[in-house]
């Protein structure tokens, strides 16, 4: 991904700061979780998002240790290396050791002075710092392709 084209990705992504956290919802100000703001930005870029998404749970596939998120990353976005870190990058968390990997964020600032962009239960669409904690949890990295 392109430094332009973080920017396209960080400013929109920013225009859902406040956004309701709402299970399974991708509506810009209505309501949204982790994955909607993500689908949100998607279609922003893009157009149409690359696939229908099935209903979830909100413990994703926790019961069957299925790593449903990831592969979905894995099938849309480019995957890069978790240690290059550049604004605009969507980042997937593992909450919790032994658990799978279910929520999703995307790189505002980079560096010691780090944010991430996302939606968690209970709060809005906030811009938080990417702390110790957050990083620690980082399995995986991606970029939103360039599509033509």
């Amino acid at each position: 991904m392109s430094c332009a084209r973080g920017v396209q990705v960080v400013s929109e992504a920013r225009r859902w700061i406040g956004t309701p956290y709402v299970h399974q919802a991708s509506c810009k100000g209505g309501g949204t979780d982790c994955l909607g703001l993500i689908r949100g930005v998607w279609r922003e870029l893009n157009g149409a998002e690359p696939e229908v998404v099935p209903a979830y749970t909100q413990d994703w596939s926790e019961a069957h240790g299925s790593e449903r998120l990831w592969h979905a990353a894995l099938r849309n976005l480019e995957a890069k290396d978790v240690a290059n870190d550049m604004c605009g990058d969507v980042l997937l968390f593992r909450m919790k050791a032994g658990a799978v990997a279910k929520h999703l964020g995307i790189v505002g600032e980079t560096g010691s002075a780090g944010t991430v962009i996302h939606a968690y239960g209970g709060h809005a669409v906030v811009e938080s710092p990417l702390s110790a904690p957050w990083r620690r949890r980082i399995v995986a990295r991606f970029a939103f392709p360039e599509l033509s």
